[in-house]
């Protein structure tokens, strides 16, 4: 009789066990879930806040070009025709999410030395009161920032990769130029610029599509 009860206790014990460690799977499976959902949710929140400030710059550089080539004379049109050579590439490479969203980074960072040397140029031809300067001073911090987010998202979705830098060290600027060199050279910037903020805008709506959905269906196929 002893035997028989001992037995019925153990068996008892032994399915109360096996109820609760199913009650902490679930839990865990939920917790995991749960987690999942946020940093899905985190990572469209990013880029949503990155590509706002992008389209935002966008705008101000139009209108920093406007007011380029008002503040430039009578033959500004003629100073934003002529090509020239050193500007950085406005065109984003990379094969995968992590090297496109570097090269966007990188392609930033190259950017805020000429917008230096532009705001140095144009510090000498324009009065110190002329809107150019502010409006250069905004674009460019504004730039900064959006280099910033880049990086702290890039982070996020890579954290054993290395921060983005530009490849050979610092961008290099042109020489030394004569008035005519400088305000073509100051158009080409921002135009490129501009350039480079639309390639921005439609890859990080391209990336949102690949990198947090594909968040969503791996957290379905493992959970």
């Amino acid at each position: 009789m002893n035997g028989h009860v001992k037995s019925m206790h153990f068996q008892q014990f032994m399915e109360a066990a096996a109820t609760l460690l199913s009650l902490l799977l679930v839990m865990a499976v939920d917790s995991t879930r749960t987690v999942a959902a946020s940093r899905t949710q985190q990572c469209g929140n990013s880029l949503q806040q990155t590509l706002k400030l992008t389209r935002l710059i966008q705008k101000e550089s139009v209108d920093l070009i406007k007011t380029y080539k008002t503040s430039q004379g009578e033959i500004s049109d003629l100073f934003c025709k002529v090509s020239v050579n050193g500007i950085p590439d406005p065109n984003i490479s990379g094969l995968d999410p992590s090297e496109r969203i570097a090269s966007i980074s990188i392609h930033l960072q190259d950017f805020i030395p000429h917008f230096k040397r532009v705001y140095e140029q144009q510090t000498d031809l324009q009065s110190p009161t002329s809107p150019l300067l502010a409006e250069i001073i905004v674009v460019s911090a504004r730039s900064k920032n959006l280099a910033a987010l880049i990086n702290s998202f890039y982070q996020s979705l890579f954290p054993n990769l290395p921060v983005p830098e530009p490849a050979g060290g610092p961008t290099t600027l042109p020489p030394s130029q004569n008035v005519f060199q400088q305000k073509v050279y100051g158009c080409a910037v921002l135009k490129t610029y501009k350039e480079l903020l639309s390639n921005i805008s439609r890859e990080l709506r391209t990336l949102k599509n690949k990198v947090c959905r594909r968040r969503i269906q791996m957290n379905a196929l493992f959970f």
